[in-house]
């Protein structure tokens, strides 16, 4: 075990001076000390992904509070205790600091691929995400930096497969049937009437919730969001059948 080298009080006030010199040389620093000569104010707003949120409970407060657990797809900012000089500056600087779920990260992604034709890492889109989710309600002129594109195309795909079922967009539902001829045909037909498009289907009369006579048919389809799949959804009740939405 390594021991800790004493520190003297004079380290620390060099510290807290050095830290003090950062805070106001900082762009953010500068740009609203313009603004404020213009007669303009600008608000500074972080955003972290909620399952790697070490900020909000530490700005409350004001020490660095550690995380027992981090887990995100915005692997850029999973840092799971604040370092002392970022903490420092942001409490300066920064008005407030809000949170997005892993569902609205995704949706931010698939809408800047679509969108904007961009490519940004999960960590790089939280503040479209909270714009989207309207965890931030824009006051005036809003700019959201977009930062890095650093991600993996595996991480990619599974981020897209997320943001399609976090949008409705892409949808996979249970339906128990008797096991009678022509059952499939009706259900494909009433999907394919509703302008939505079946991409596999299982066909199985094996399991301890199916009873005899019984068959469970899993459906994936692909929609135009939540409101497309209600109409799908609806369309099936009213022809006797009880769509069961599977978790994504």
């Amino acid at each position: 075990m390594t021991e800790s080298l004493p520190v003297t009080l004079a380290e620390v006030e060099r510290a807290q001076e050095m830290i003090q010199d950062i805070v106001m040389h900082t762009p953010v620093e500068k740009s609203r000390a313009l603004a404020k000569e213009l007669g303009r104010d600008i608000k500074v707003i972080g955003v972290q992904a909620e399952n790697a949120a070490a900020y909000p409970p530490s700005l409350a407060a004001d020490v660095l509070v550690p995380l027992t657990k981090v887990s995100t797809i915005a692997d850029g900012i999973a840092v799971g205790r604040p370092g002392q000089v970022p903490f420092s500056i942001i409490r300066e600087l920064v008005d407030d600091v809000v949170t997005v779920s892993e569902d609205a990260l995704s949706r931010a992604l698939i809408f800047l691929l679509e969108r904007a034709k961009m490519v940004v890492e999960p960590a790089g889109a939280v503040g479209v995400a909270a714009l989207m989710e309207g965890v931030i309600k824009p006051e005036g002129t809003t700019a959201v930096v977009l930062s890095g594109g650093n991600i993996d195309p595996l991480l990619m795909l599974k981020v897209i497969q997320r943001g399609l079922f976090a949008s409705g967009r892409f949808v996979t539902i249970r339906i128990m049937l008797d096991d009678r001829p022509g059952s499939l045909k009706s259900i494909s037909r009433i999907i394919a009437d509703n302008d939505a498009n079946v991409t596999r289907v299982d066909h199985t009369r094996i399991g301890g919730s199916i009873a005899m006579g019984r068959v469970a048919i899993t459906i994936d389809l692909e929609t135009k969001g939540h409101e497309h799949a209600e109409v799908v959804f609806d369309a099936l009740r009213a022809e006797g059948f009880e769509p069961i939405v599977q978790p994504g």
